[in-house]
């Protein structure tokens, strides 16, 4: 890809079009590198090193095309204050939807959908979260931050290689592949339940205004909630969907 249009990706719509987007900095280079190792599609990515991370580049990813570039080039590639001297321009995955014949008695996986989630730190720290304890599938609605936003890869920490994302996932095409769901509501039962574990699918509603009611009246809903002393009248998005998963864990 044209240096011009790697300058572009820090936008949705060109990193929709060219099915790439940047992602920054020696951790996350070598989270990539170590992700190659099963998810082959990310061989294709290139790198743009400063002269300084040359010979970096050399030792650690021999595989990988680089190019080095100025530091002022740095600068026009980075979304950060301080440019970290090395930046990969990644290839989308392939297509992450599930095989209409797969078993998913064999995987168990479990989706977590959010809707219309806003906050890039919030959908980072999820990513990470998922990614942590494993067999998660996570589906974002339509209007939701893009997962391959720069902040977003960032707090994900790499993690996003290894959670499969669905985007512009609506509730009607949710109702199609689940039967039922669970979703968090203060006069729910407590996720502590054993009722919790039985759903392939778990609702999560936007930082401000939660889950739209409109949407769950038109499909198999029950609630549930996280047990608190009552002192304030919400969670952190993030911070429920990680107490939730956590509980689907153990």
């Amino acid at each position: 890809m044209k240096f011009d249009n790697v300058k572009k990706l820090h936008q949705k719509k060109y990193r929709t079009e060219f099915g790439h987007y940047l992602l920054e900095g020696e951790h996350l280079v070598l989270e990539l590198l170590k992700a190659c190792a099963t998810q082959t599609y990310l061989n294709d990515s290139t790198l743009f090193v400063t002269p300084d991370y040359e010979g970096w580049a050399k030792q650690h990813a021999r595989d990988f095309t680089y190019t080095i570039i100025t530091s002022k080039k740095m600068t026009q590639l980075s979304d950060t204050k301080t440019p970290p001297g090395i930046i990969a321009c990644v290839p989308f995955a392939p297509s992450l939807m599930p095989s209409a014949t797969s078993d998913k008695s064999e995987t168990n996986e479990r989706s977590i959908y959010l809707h219309e989630v806003q906050d890039p730190g919030n959908l980072g720290t999820i990513i990470r979260t998922l990614a942590w304890f494993g067999n998660f599938r996570l589906l974002l609605s339509p209007n939701s931050v893009d997962p391959y936003n720069p902040k977003v890869v960032r707090s994900s920490m790499g993690a996003m290689f290894h959670v499969a994302i669905e985007q512009e996932v609506t509730f009607t095409q949710l109702s199609e592949r689940f039967e039922r769901f669970a979703y968090l509501d203060m006069q729910g039962e407590t996720i502590r339940s054993p009722k919790f574990t039985e759903y392939e699918c778990y609702l999560f509603g936007n930082e401000a205004r939660g889950v739209p009611r409109d949407a769950l009246s038109t499909c198999t809903a029950d609630a549930f909630t996280i047990a608190g002393n009552g002192a304030i009248d919400s969670l952190n998005l993030a911070s429920a969907v990680n107490m939730s998963v956590y509980q689907l864990s153990i």
